[in-house]
């Protein structure tokens, strides 16, 4: 307690004796000039706000019910039209595999034109793309290298004969297998009821 009240009049007499010299004390200069910068604070932060509160609080978002309800919305309509678009998407590549099936067949007819015969199966269908050693060859029969189908598999070729007629030429579907339903059937060249 003693030293409390020797500080206590240490800070009068600096008082006084500054306040008889016409000099500001120290504190109370800090003290003004904490005030000031209170007042422009409190401006400064008063017109952010104003400014803040147009712009956020006056553009009004969307609620976290809102939201859901558009997602559980949107998860419906992909349930719903999603496997009808993937059967497409399915539908749509055996029909790709029936067009290139038909543009193989139109080229090695062709082939067959110029050099009298088709391509044995050894050659196969790169004979339409690289000559395979055969006098009146007049090619390449293809405009680019021989596509794959869609699934990016090799066609399949067997000649001279064929079984199902000169030649028979077939993807074996989605799976790579022989047969199948669906996406996995076979597209072949011989068979009429698939066109």
């Amino acid at each position: 307690m003693h030293r409390a009240s020797n500080r206590l009049r240490s800070g009068v007499r600096a008082l006084t004796t500054r306040g008889a010299q016409g000099l500001p004390h120290p504190r109370s200069d800090r003290l003004a000039r904490s005030t000031d910068s209170r007042d422009e604070y409190r401006d400064l932060r008063g017109r952010r706000r104003s400014l803040v509160g147009r712009s956020l609080f006056d553009q009004r978002g969307f609620t976290l019910i809102e939201l859901l309800v558009v997602i559980i919305v949107l998860g419906l309509l992909v349930g719903l039209v999603g496997p009808r678009l993937f059967g497409r998407v399915g539908q749509s590549k055996q029909a790709a595999a029936r067009a290139q099936i038909e543009l193989l067949g139109a080229a090695l007819d062709q082939y067959r034109l110029d050099i009298g015969s088709y391509p044995n199966s050894g050659q196969g269908l790169d004979a339409l793309q690289r000559n395979p050693n055969v006098n009146n060859w007049n090619g390449p029969y293809l405009k680019k290298a021989v596509p794959k189908d869609p699934w990016g598999n090799q066609y399949k070729y067997r000649c001279c004969p064929g079984q199902n007629g000169e030649y028979d030429l077939w993807s074996e579907g989605a799976d790579g297998a022989p047969g199948g339903e669906g996406e996995n059937a076979d597209i072949t060249s011989w068979d009429s009821s698939q066109k």
